[in-house]
């Protein structure tokens, strides 16, 4: 006597649930691991702490080169630098056109900057003639400022 087994090609739908909800688990898992809204957020803060030690780089530069006169309008209170070429558009701004081309390629610009005339970067000059750059738009509760 042969006997035959019939075997039924296939998986039951419990065996298929199981193992898409095995997959989701470990996709969120992964997900939250990785964390790509954060990574991001580095990435543009680090973009951040190299734009504010290339502009102050570049002014120290410039006062070197000056006998210790700074460029533009920096004022003891943290203002804006602009990046636009217009003298008018400038007028409440820290211009500091002088430094492009000799000192830098052009005047930085923060990652997620949407007005055309400004930087995302403040300046300021203390009591003492210290200068201090900073980005106020940096994320994830990071504080960017360069004191020298």
């Amino acid at each position: 006597m042969k006997t035959r087994f019939l075997s039924k090609g296939g998986f039951t739908l419990i065996e298929l649930l199981l193992v898409i909800g095995i997959i989701a688990i470990l996709a969120s898992i992964v997900i939250v691991a990785i964390n790509p809204t954060k990574q991001l957020g580095d990435a543009r803060n680090a973009q951040r702490r190299s734009d504010v030690n290339t502009i102050l780089n570049a002014v120290y530069q410039y006062a070197i080169d000056h006998n210790g006169t700074l460029p533009g309008n920096i004022t003891t209170t943290a203002t804006e630098i602009c990046r636009s070429t217009e003298t008018a558009v400038c007028t409440d701004l820290v211009r500091l056109h002088a430094l492009t081309g000799s000192y830098l390629v052009s005047i930085p610009v923060d990652p997620q900057e949407t007005d055309a005339n400004t930087a995302g970067y403040t300046i300021a000059k203390d009591a003492n003639g210290r200068v201090t750059v900073a980005s106020p738009g940096a994320e994830l509760g990071a504080t960017i400022s360069v004191t020298r």
